[in-house]
């Protein structure tokens, strides 16, 4: 959910401007939406505590198990950088690996290292993938695995895996949605002839998880390990 701010119309005030209005506006930009993959883990609670409203020890933890999966499902909006020959981070969290390696052979980037960029979701970040530049799908594919803790450098070879080849004008760029110890459950909502914008969203991992970055040889990598990302937003290099 990449969105470009919006300057007002014709300078003067909206009907959104004052009132409920704009308290409605203010929430909505405040609190991020929930993306659809969501729905079943916040309603089944939902139902639950429902059921049980009369027992305490029933509605209590069924409430907070369902407030947990609206944040944890949470697809706040973003903007992305306007300068050309960026890559952006696919992902919130933790930038882990910021290095040089062997992309997963379904990619079909070649057998030499490429520049490579691997950020760690943990369950405290909203698990969205946004796509780290703007191209057409080549290739979706999925391959089974370990489900090792993500944060491990060989959790990229071995894991579970949802690879996506994106070709762009740059040269092609591989992003890896790869499943964790907790999180064994990968969505990718595009295909092959799909057309992604710069920060678009494309896909979910649930709860727990990690996202690997292939860009093309030459390109000047602009994060360190360690370093907080944010996904469509921050730029993780500057391509050729």
């Amino acid at each position: 959910m990449a969105r470009r701010p919006q300057p007002p119309v014709d300078g003067h005030l909206t009907e959104h401007s004052t009132g409920f209005g704009h308290v409605v506006e203010l929430v909505r930009h405040t609190v991020p939406p929930m993306h659809p993959a969501g729905t079943p883990f916040v309603i089944a609670p939902l139902a639950v505590a429902a059921a049980g409203h009369r027992r305490a020890w029933i509605r209590t933890p069924a409430l907070a198990v369902s407030a947990a999966c609206l944040a944890f499902f949470r697809h706040p909006g973003r903007v992305p950088p306007t300068a050309s020959g960026v890559a952006v981070a696919p992902a919130d969290g933790e930038v882990t690996l910021v290095d040089a390696h062997v992309p997963p052979p379904e990619l079909q980037l070649g057998d030499q290292p490429l520049p490579r960029v691997s950020i760690f979701l943990s369950i405290f970040d909203a698990h969205v993938q946004r796509a780290p530049v703007a191209g057409t799908v080549e290739t979706v594919v999925h391959r089974d695995g370990a489900f090792l803790s993500a944060d491990l450098p060989e959790a990229s070879d071995s894991n579970e895996r949802t690879s996506v080849r994106l070709a762009t004008e740059h040269g092609p760029v591989g992003v890896v949605q790869i499943a964790g110890l907790i999180a064994r459950r990968i969505r990718t909502d595009c295909a092959p002839g799909d057309t992604l914008d710069l920060g678009e969203t494309y896909g979910i991992i649930r709860f727990g998880s990690r996202v690997d970055t292939y860009l093309p040889a030459g390109s000047e990598l602009a994060v360190w390990p360690g370093q907080r990302a944010v996904g469509a937003e921050t730029v993780i290099a500057h391509l050729p």
